[in-house]
């Protein structure tokens, strides 16, 4: 299974600065999230239609994005699975044939959730099975190596 996802950017994700906005890096993060899901968990059964909720997100911006037609390439990993929940790590780089720049590091937190209770629910075992196949390390932002 695939750990990596190429995302267009849209000319409407620039700024007045010229480079791509920080609130558009979560839709980013999130195209890649859903298309990785899909893969990961069936098209006919993502986690996305037994549901999951977004947590947490943090984002640590190490380059400006600026619009080009080129994708960019986001590499996602589980890591942190726990009972009702798990964290996605991402950089969001350029693809191999446009260079080696990194542009930013993220990681979201996400809750199994089942919408008929309106409460969290436990992973199941497929769920669990597939995230601990692909689960890799932690983030490495830079304020946690200080």
């Amino acid at each position: 299974m695939s750990r990596s996802v190429d995302v267009a950017l849209r000319w409407s994700d620039m700024d007045a600065y010229g480079h791509v906005n920080n609130v558009q890096f979560l839709r980013l993060l999130e195209d890649a999230r859903v298309a990785a899901f899909a893969e990961w968990f069936d098209e006919d059964r993502s986690m996305l239609d037994s549901g999951v909720l977004v947590a947490r997100h943090e984002i640590e911006y190490l380059a400006p994005l600026v619009f080009r037609h080129a994708p960019v390439r986001i590499m996602l990993w589980p890591t942190a699975i726990a009972g009702a929940s798990f964290d996605v790590a991402y950089e969001v780089r350029d693809p191999d044939e446009v260079g080696e720049q990194l542009y930013a590091r993220a990681e979201t937190s996400l809750v199994a959730y089942d919408f008929a209770r309106s409460a969290p629910r436990r992973l199941d075992p497929r769920e669990r099975a597939v995230l601990q196949g692909l689960a890799g390390e932690p983030v490495a932002f830079r304020w946690r190596r200080r």
